[in-house]
Protein backbone atom coordinates (compact mmCIF):
# COMPACT_ATOMS: atom_id res chain seq x y z
CA UNK A 1 0.00 0.00 0.00
CA UNK A 2 1.44 3.49 -0.76
CA UNK A 3 -0.69 5.10 1.91
CA UNK A 4 0.91 5.66 5.45
CA UNK A 5 1.29 2.93 8.12
CA UNK A 6 0.76 0.19 4.91
CA UNK A 7 2.65 -2.35 6.83
CA UNK A 8 0.20 -2.69 9.92
CA UNK A 9 -2.32 -2.03 7.51
CA UNK A 10 -1.50 -5.80 5.20
CA UNK A 11 -1.34 -7.07 8.34
CA UNK A 12 -4.17 -9.30 9.77
CA UNK A 13 -5.86 -9.20 13.21
CA UNK A 14 -4.22 -12.04 14.76
CA UNK A 15 -0.75 -10.78 13.24
CA UNK A 16 -1.27 -7.35 14.58
CA UNK A 17 -2.38 -8.95 18.19
CA UNK A 18 0.65 -11.11 17.79
CA UNK A 19 2.72 -7.95 17.17
CA UNK A 20 1.39 -6.05 20.35
CA UNK A 21 1.74 -9.00 22.63
CA UNK A 22 5.47 -9.31 21.53
CA UNK A 23 6.58 -5.70 21.71
CA UNK A 24 4.50 -5.78 25.13
CA UNK A 25 6.96 -8.17 26.20
CA UNK A 26 10.14 -6.88 24.96
CA UNK A 27 9.02 -3.73 26.98
CA UNK A 28 8.67 -5.00 30.13
CA UNK A 29 11.65 -6.09 29.45
CA UNK A 30 13.34 -2.60 29.30
CA UNK A 31 10.87 -1.57 32.31
CA UNK A 32 13.11 -3.81 34.60
CA UNK A 33 16.24 -2.51 33.02
CA UNK A 34 15.01 0.99 33.68
CA UNK A 35 13.63 0.53 36.97
CA UNK A 36 16.77 -1.22 38.41
CA UNK A 37 19.28 1.31 37.02
CA UNK A 38 17.63 4.61 38.88
CA UNK A 39 18.84 3.56 41.84
CA UNK A 40 21.97 2.50 41.22
CA UNK A 41 23.14 5.79 38.70
CA UNK A 42 23.40 7.88 42.28
CA UNK A 43 26.13 5.81 43.78
CA UNK A 44 29.34 7.32 44.50
CA UNK A 45 31.33 4.29 43.67
CA UNK A 46 31.38 3.73 39.80
CA UNK A 47 32.97 0.32 40.06
CA UNK A 48 29.64 -0.76 41.69
CA UNK A 49 27.38 0.98 39.75
CA UNK A 50 28.94 -0.08 36.30
CA UNK A 51 28.48 -3.77 38.16
CA UNK A 52 24.56 -3.11 38.82
CA UNK A 53 23.84 -1.41 35.85
CA UNK A 54 25.70 -4.29 34.02
CA UNK A 55 23.78 -6.95 35.29
CA UNK A 56 20.29 -5.37 35.05
CA UNK A 57 20.72 -5.19 31.25
CA UNK A 58 22.11 -8.62 30.96
CA UNK A 59 19.49 -9.84 32.94
CA UNK A 60 16.71 -7.58 30.52
CA UNK A 61 18.28 -8.88 27.52
CA UNK A 62 17.67 -12.57 28.71
CA UNK A 63 14.04 -11.97 29.95
CA UNK A 64 13.44 -10.58 26.48
CA UNK A 65 14.86 -13.16 24.55
CA UNK A 66 13.03 -15.91 26.71
CA UNK A 67 9.54 -14.12 26.56
CA UNK A 68 9.42 -14.33 22.45
CA UNK A 69 10.98 -17.85 22.16
CA UNK A 70 8.54 -19.18 24.87
CA UNK A 71 5.64 -17.39 23.07
CA UNK A 72 7.00 -18.88 19.95
CA UNK A 73 6.54 -22.35 21.92
CA UNK A 74 3.28 -21.33 22.55
CA UNK A 75 2.33 -20.99 19.29
CA UNK A 76 3.57 -23.74 18.39
CA UNK A 77 6.35 -22.51 15.99
CA UNK A 78 9.29 -24.30 18.02
CA UNK A 79 10.01 -26.57 20.21
CA UNK A 80 10.17 -25.65 23.84
CA UNK A 81 13.30 -23.09 24.74
CA UNK A 82 14.52 -25.62 27.46
CA UNK A 83 18.15 -24.12 27.29
CA UNK A 84 16.82 -20.69 26.92
CA UNK A 85 15.11 -21.07 30.10
CA UNK A 86 18.26 -22.80 31.99
CA UNK A 87 20.04 -19.55 30.72
CA UNK A 88 17.43 -17.05 32.41
CA UNK A 89 17.37 -19.07 35.53
CA UNK A 90 21.29 -19.50 36.03
CA UNK A 91 21.27 -15.47 34.70
CA UNK A 92 18.85 -14.63 37.57
CA UNK A 93 20.79 -16.93 40.12
CA UNK A 94 24.20 -15.05 39.42
CA UNK A 95 22.65 -11.14 39.23
CA UNK A 96 20.20 -12.20 42.86
CA UNK A 97 23.85 -13.57 44.52
CA UNK A 98 26.00 -10.96 43.57
CA UNK A 99 23.33 -8.36 44.01
CA UNK A 100 23.29 -9.04 47.87
CA UNK A 101 27.17 -9.95 48.14
CA UNK A 102 26.91 -5.76 47.42
CA UNK A 103 24.15 -5.47 49.52
CA UNK A 104 25.86 -7.23 52.56
CA UNK A 105 29.50 -5.55 52.16
CA UNK A 106 28.65 -2.16 50.27
CA UNK A 107 27.76 1.02 51.97
CA UNK A 108 23.75 1.91 52.68
CA UNK A 109 23.50 3.52 49.22
CA UNK A 110 24.92 0.58 47.52
CA UNK A 111 23.12 -2.22 50.07
CA UNK A 112 20.03 -0.29 48.87
CA UNK A 113 20.49 -0.32 45.08
CA UNK A 114 21.66 -3.89 45.05
CA UNK A 115 18.44 -4.55 47.24
CA UNK A 116 16.81 -3.07 45.10
CA UNK A 117 18.47 -4.95 42.01
CA UNK A 118 17.79 -8.27 43.65
CA UNK A 119 13.89 -8.42 44.20
CA UNK A 120 13.36 -7.21 40.52
CA UNK A 121 15.15 -9.61 38.77
CA UNK A 122 13.52 -11.97 41.26
CA UNK A 123 10.25 -10.64 40.18
CA UNK A 124 10.98 -10.11 36.79
CA UNK A 125 12.45 -13.51 36.07
CA UNK A 126 9.66 -15.51 38.08
CA UNK A 127 7.32 -13.75 35.62
CA UNK A 128 9.27 -14.40 32.60
CA UNK A 129 9.83 -18.18 33.20
CA UNK A 130 5.94 -18.63 33.94
CA UNK A 131 5.95 -18.03 29.94
CA UNK A 132 7.59 -21.27 29.16
CA UNK A 133 5.52 -23.40 31.73
CA UNK A 134 2.23 -24.93 31.11
CA UNK A 135 -0.77 -25.01 33.71
CA UNK A 136 -1.76 -23.16 36.30
CA UNK A 137 -0.96 -25.14 39.34
CA UNK A 138 2.72 -24.94 37.69
CA UNK A 139 2.71 -21.14 37.12
CA UNK A 140 1.83 -21.08 40.72
CA UNK A 141 4.54 -23.22 42.38
CA UNK A 142 6.76 -21.67 40.41
CA UNK A 143 6.18 -17.82 41.80
CA UNK A 144 5.73 -19.55 45.35
CA UNK A 145 9.32 -21.15 44.96
CA UNK A 146 10.71 -18.15 43.35
CA UNK A 147 9.05 -16.21 46.91
CA UNK A 148 10.24 -18.78 49.14
CA UNK A 149 14.02 -19.19 47.46
CA UNK A 150 14.14 -14.93 47.72
CA UNK A 151 13.32 -14.93 51.61
CA UNK A 152 15.16 -17.72 52.49
CA UNK A 153 18.53 -16.19 50.78
CA UNK A 154 17.64 -13.11 52.05
CA UNK A 155 17.82 -14.51 55.53
CA UNK A 156 21.25 -16.49 54.90
CA UNK A 157 23.23 -13.64 54.06
CA UNK A 158 22.06 -11.59 57.31
CA UNK A 159 19.37 -9.43 56.24
CA UNK A 160 17.20 -9.63 59.09
CA UNK A 161 14.13 -11.66 58.81
CA UNK A 162 11.19 -9.39 58.85
CA UNK A 163 12.95 -7.54 56.16
CA UNK A 164 13.43 -10.95 54.36
CA UNK A 165 10.11 -12.10 55.03
CA UNK A 166 8.89 -8.39 53.07
CA UNK A 167 11.40 -9.38 50.21
CA UNK A 168 9.79 -12.72 49.83
CA UNK A 169 5.94 -10.81 49.81
CA UNK A 170 7.12 -8.60 47.21
CA UNK A 171 8.33 -11.15 44.83
CA UNK A 172 5.44 -13.26 45.56
CA UNK A 173 3.07 -10.45 44.04
CA UNK A 174 5.28 -8.91 42.08
CA UNK A 175 5.95 -11.94 40.29
CA UNK A 176 2.56 -13.31 40.24
CA UNK A 177 1.53 -10.27 38.58
CA UNK A 178 3.82 -10.61 35.84
CA UNK A 179 3.33 -14.07 35.17
CA UNK A 180 -0.42 -13.41 35.12
CA UNK A 181 0.02 -11.16 32.85
CA UNK A 182 2.19 -12.68 30.56
CA UNK A 183 0.28 -16.22 30.70
CA UNK A 184 -2.91 -14.16 29.91
CA UNK A 185 -1.25 -12.48 26.90
CA UNK A 186 -0.30 -16.05 25.19
CA UNK A 187 -3.62 -16.91 25.81
CA UNK A 188 -5.38 -14.25 24.62
CA UNK A 189 -3.16 -14.25 21.45
CA UNK A 190 -3.91 -18.50 20.81
CA UNK A 191 -7.95 -17.24 21.55
CA UNK A 192 -7.59 -14.44 18.69
CA UNK A 193 -5.73 -17.09 16.33
CA UNK A 194 -8.38 -19.72 17.13
CA UNK A 195 -11.38 -16.94 16.33
CA UNK A 196 -9.80 -16.21 13.10
CA UNK A 197 -9.50 -19.74 12.11
CA UNK A 198 -12.78 -20.18 13.09
CA UNK A 199 -14.33 -17.51 10.67
CA UNK A 200 -12.29 -19.42 7.61
CA UNK A 201 -13.57 -22.72 8.53
CA UNK A 202 -17.14 -21.36 8.28
CA UNK A 203 -16.67 -19.70 5.22
CA UNK A 204 -15.31 -22.99 4.01
CA UNK A 205 -18.49 -25.03 5.57
CA UNK A 206 -20.46 -22.76 3.66
CA UNK A 207 -19.28 -23.22 0.54
CA UNK A 208 -18.98 -27.13 1.44
CA UNK A 209 -22.53 -26.97 1.82
CA UNK A 210 -23.71 -25.16 -1.48
CA UNK A 211 -21.54 -27.54 -2.97
CA UNK A 212 -23.42 -30.30 -1.16
CA UNK A 213 -26.79 -28.80 -1.67
CA UNK A 214 -25.86 -28.78 -5.76
CA UNK A 215 -24.85 -32.29 -5.65
CA UNK A 216 -27.70 -33.75 -4.14
CA UNK A 217 -30.09 -32.10 -6.13
CA UNK A 218 -28.07 -33.59 -8.88
CA UNK A 219 -28.54 -36.77 -7.50
CA UNK A 220 -32.05 -36.43 -7.27
CA UNK A 221 -32.97 -35.31 -10.86
CA UNK A 222 -30.23 -37.92 -12.27
CA UNK A 223 -30.80 -41.27 -10.22
CA UNK A 224 -34.22 -42.12 -11.08
CA UNK A 225 -33.71 -41.69 -14.54
CA UNK A 226 -30.68 -43.14 -15.42
CA UNK A 227 -31.97 -46.09 -13.07
CA UNK A 228 -35.35 -46.39 -15.62
CA UNK A 229 -32.92 -45.83 -18.30
CA UNK A 230 -30.53 -48.95 -17.58
CA UNK A 231 -33.99 -50.82 -16.71
CA UNK A 232 -35.08 -50.24 -20.38
CA UNK A 233 -31.91 -50.30 -21.78
CA UNK A 234 -31.28 -53.77 -20.53
CA UNK A 235 -35.24 -55.02 -21.62
CA UNK A 236 -33.81 -53.60 -24.84
CA UNK A 237 -31.28 -55.41 -25.39
CA UNK A 238 -32.80 -59.12 -24.50
CA UNK A 239 -35.69 -58.27 -26.61
CA UNK A 240 -33.24 -57.32 -29.75
CA UNK A 241 -31.58 -60.61 -29.39
CA UNK A 242 -35.09 -63.06 -29.05
CA UNK A 243 -35.88 -60.32 -32.73
CA UNK A 244 -38.98 -58.95 -31.21
CA UNK A 245 -39.87 -55.19 -32.56
CA UNK A 246 -40.56 -54.08 -29.07
CA UNK A 247 -36.74 -53.33 -28.44
CA UNK A 248 -37.45 -50.56 -31.02
CA UNK A 249 -39.86 -49.28 -28.64
CA UNK A 250 -37.66 -49.09 -25.71
CA UNK A 251 -35.04 -47.78 -27.47
CA UNK A 252 -37.42 -45.03 -28.36
CA UNK A 253 -38.45 -44.79 -24.58
CA UNK A 254 -34.70 -44.39 -23.75
CA UNK A 255 -34.17 -41.57 -26.03
CA UNK A 256 -36.78 -40.02 -24.55
CA UNK A 257 -35.96 -40.51 -21.06
CA UNK A 258 -32.21 -39.66 -21.73
CA UNK A 259 -33.34 -36.02 -23.47
CA UNK A 260 -35.77 -35.79 -20.27
CA UNK A 261 -32.93 -36.29 -18.18
CA UNK A 262 -31.07 -33.72 -19.84
CA UNK A 263 -33.54 -30.78 -19.81
CA UNK A 264 -33.76 -31.37 -15.84
CA UNK A 265 -29.63 -31.50 -15.30
CA UNK A 266 -29.63 -28.37 -17.35
CA UNK A 267 -32.96 -26.81 -14.96
CA UNK A 268 -30.79 -27.63 -12.28
CA UNK A 269 -27.46 -25.92 -13.38
CA UNK A 270 -29.82 -23.02 -14.60
CA UNK A 271 -31.38 -22.77 -10.98
CA UNK A 272 -27.46 -23.07 -9.85
CA UNK A 273 -26.07 -20.18 -11.64
CA UNK A 274 -28.79 -17.65 -11.40
CA UNK A 275 -28.71 -15.67 -8.23
CA UNK A 276 -31.74 -14.69 -6.56
CA UNK A 277 -30.71 -11.07 -5.59
CA UNK A 278 -32.83 -10.50 -2.37
CA UNK A 279 -31.63 -14.41 -1.29
CA UNK A 280 -28.13 -13.20 -1.85
CA UNK A 281 -28.23 -10.52 0.05
CA UNK A 282 -29.73 -11.92 3.40
CA UNK A 283 -27.40 -14.88 2.96
CA UNK A 284 -24.38 -12.33 2.69
CA UNK A 285 -25.65 -10.36 5.70
CA UNK A 286 -26.04 -13.65 7.88
CA UNK A 287 -22.63 -14.89 6.62
CA UNK A 288 -20.77 -11.89 7.84
CA UNK A 289 -22.97 -10.98 11.19
CA UNK A 290 -21.56 -14.30 11.83
CA UNK A 291 -18.37 -13.98 10.93
CA UNK A 292 -18.64 -10.22 13.47
CA UNK A 293 -18.60 -8.12 10.95
CA UNK A 294 -21.25 -5.85 11.13
CA UNK A 295 -23.21 -5.71 7.67
CA UNK A 296 -26.30 -3.54 6.90
CA UNK A 297 -28.31 -3.83 3.48
CA UNK A 298 -30.66 -0.84 1.89
CA UNK A 299 -32.64 -0.51 -0.58
CA UNK A 300 -35.19 -2.80 -2.62
CA UNK A 301 -34.19 -6.17 -3.69
CA UNK A 302 -37.43 -6.87 -5.70
CA UNK A 303 -38.92 -6.23 -9.09
CA UNK A 304 -35.79 -6.29 -11.12
CA UNK A 305 -35.61 -8.65 -14.44
CA UNK A 306 -34.45 -11.83 -13.91
CA UNK A 307 -31.19 -11.17 -16.15
CA UNK A 308 -30.58 -7.98 -13.68
CA UNK A 309 -31.49 -9.89 -10.09
CA UNK A 310 -28.96 -13.05 -11.34
CA UNK A 311 -25.86 -10.57 -12.37
CA UNK A 312 -26.45 -8.72 -9.01
CA UNK A 313 -27.09 -11.70 -7.30
CA UNK A 314 -23.47 -12.53 -8.13
CA UNK A 315 -22.18 -9.33 -7.19
CA UNK A 316 -23.12 -9.57 -3.96
CA UNK A 317 -21.93 -13.05 -3.72
CA UNK A 318 -18.90 -12.23 -4.46
CA UNK A 319 -18.41 -9.13 -2.70
CA UNK A 320 -19.31 -10.82 0.42
CA UNK A 321 -16.18 -13.38 -0.41
CA UNK A 322 -14.11 -10.74 -1.12
CA UNK A 323 -14.80 -9.01 2.27
CA UNK A 324 -14.25 -12.65 4.33
CA UNK A 325 -11.00 -13.52 2.65
CA UNK A 326 -9.36 -10.48 1.84
CA UNK A 327 -10.12 -8.21 3.85
CA UNK A 328 -10.27 -7.40 8.06
CA UNK A 329 -13.14 -5.58 7.81
CA UNK A 330 -15.35 -4.84 10.60
CA UNK A 331 -18.10 -2.83 8.76
CA UNK A 332 -19.83 -3.72 5.78
CA UNK A 333 -23.05 -1.45 4.43
CA UNK A 334 -24.55 -2.59 1.29
CA UNK A 335 -26.88 -0.42 -0.48
CA UNK A 336 -28.69 -0.84 -3.87
CA UNK A 337 -30.70 1.92 -5.78
CA UNK A 338 -32.19 3.55 -9.03
CA UNK A 339 -30.91 5.75 -10.89
CA UNK A 340 -31.20 6.93 -14.01
CA UNK A 341 -32.67 3.89 -15.32
CA UNK A 342 -29.79 1.69 -13.63
CA UNK A 343 -29.63 -0.18 -10.41
CA UNK A 344 -26.63 0.64 -8.42
CA UNK A 345 -24.94 -1.74 -6.44
CA UNK A 346 -22.68 -0.75 -3.84
CA UNK A 347 -20.80 -2.54 -1.11
CA UNK A 348 -18.41 -0.99 1.10
CA UNK A 349 -16.70 -2.13 3.78
CA UNK A 350 -13.63 -0.39 6.16
CA UNK A 351 -11.06 -3.61 5.60
CA UNK A 352 -8.89 -2.90 2.23
CA UNK A 353 -7.52 -6.11 0.92
CA UNK A 354 -4.06 -6.51 2.18
CA UNK A 355 -2.67 -7.15 -1.23
CA UNK A 356 -3.44 -3.53 -1.90
CA UNK A 357 -4.36 -1.71 -5.36
CA UNK A 358 -6.74 -2.61 -7.41
CA UNK A 359 -8.34 -5.89 -7.27
CA UNK A 360 -7.06 -8.25 -10.57
CA UNK A 361 -9.02 -11.37 -9.10
CA UNK A 362 -10.36 -14.01 -11.10
CA UNK A 363 -13.82 -14.01 -9.45
CA UNK A 364 -14.36 -9.94 -10.14
CA UNK A 365 -13.02 -10.30 -13.96
CA UNK A 366 -16.07 -13.06 -14.43
CA UNK A 367 -18.36 -10.79 -12.42
CA UNK A 368 -16.96 -8.28 -14.60
CA UNK A 369 -17.53 -10.04 -17.64
CA UNK A 370 -21.16 -11.06 -16.40
CA UNK A 371 -22.45 -7.58 -16.04
CA UNK A 372 -20.85 -6.73 -19.35
CA UNK A 373 -23.53 -8.91 -21.11
CA UNK A 374 -26.13 -7.13 -20.04
CA UNK A 375 -24.62 -3.88 -21.08
CA UNK A 376 -23.89 -3.55 -16.74
CA UNK A 377 -20.54 -1.96 -15.58
CA UNK A 378 -18.45 -3.07 -12.13
CA UNK A 379 -15.59 -0.65 -10.48
CA UNK A 380 -14.02 -2.33 -7.56
CA UNK A 381 -10.83 -0.45 -5.79
CA UNK A 382 -9.78 1.21 -2.54
CA UNK A 383 -11.34 4.97 -1.49
CA UNK A 384 -8.28 5.97 0.00
CA UNK A 385 -9.25 5.62 3.72
CA UNK A 386 -9.10 2.66 4.24
CA UNK A 387 -11.70 1.68 2.98
CA UNK A 388 -12.81 -0.49 -0.23
CA UNK A 389 -16.05 0.01 -2.64
CA UNK A 390 -17.34 -2.17 -5.28
CA UNK A 391 -19.98 -0.88 -7.70
CA UNK A 392 -21.96 -2.71 -9.76
CA UNK A 393 -24.26 -1.28 -12.51
CA UNK A 394 -26.85 -2.85 -14.72
CA UNK A 395 -29.01 -1.17 -16.86
CA UNK A 396 -33.50 -1.29 -16.39
CA UNK A 397 -35.33 -2.43 -19.94
CA UNK A 398 -37.09 1.16 -21.09
CA UNK A 399 -40.85 -0.38 -20.57
CA UNK A 400 -39.57 -0.84 -16.61
CA UNK A 401 -37.97 2.10 -16.20
CA UNK A 402 -41.20 3.82 -14.64
CA UNK A 403 -41.73 1.06 -13.10
CA UNK A 404 -38.91 0.68 -11.21
CA UNK A 405 -39.24 -0.07 -7.29
CA UNK A 406 -39.49 2.73 -5.13
CA UNK A 407 -36.36 3.63 -2.64
CA UNK A 408 -37.05 1.81 0.49
CA UNK A 409 -36.65 2.35 3.86
CA UNK A 410 -33.67 2.11 5.59
CA UNK A 411 -33.57 -0.50 8.03
CA UNK A 412 -30.71 -1.57 9.44
CA UNK A 413 -29.57 -5.27 9.45
CA UNK A 414 -32.68 -6.30 7.10
CA UNK A 415 -32.99 -6.51 3.73
CA UNK A 416 -35.51 -4.21 2.40
CA UNK A 417 -37.75 -4.52 -0.25
CA UNK A 418 -40.64 -2.75 -1.67
CA UNK A 419 -43.35 -3.62 -4.20
CA UNK A 420 -42.47 -2.60 -8.02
Amino acid sequence: MSRPGGWWGRKSTPAKFETYTRWSFHLLALTELSVAVGPALGLAEPRTTTLLVSMAAVHSVVCGVTASRSLDWLRGQRDRPVRTLWTLAVTTALVAVVSLVVARHGDDDAAEAAGALFAIVMVFGAGTTAVGVHGQRRVTALVAGFAVGSGAVSGAVGMPWPAALVTALVVLAGGGFFAFTYSFSAWLLNAVYELDEARETRARLAVAEERLRFGRDLHDVMGRNLAVIALKSELAVQLAQRGRPEAMTQMVEVQRLAQEAQREVREVVRGYREADLGNELAGAQGVLSAAGIDCTVTGPATGFPAPVQSALGWAVREAATNVLRHGDARRCAMELRVKEGRVVLTVENDGVPRTGGRDRGAGLIGLRERLAEIGGTLRAEPTGDGRFLLTAEAPLPAHSGEAAPAAAVHRPGAVSEATP
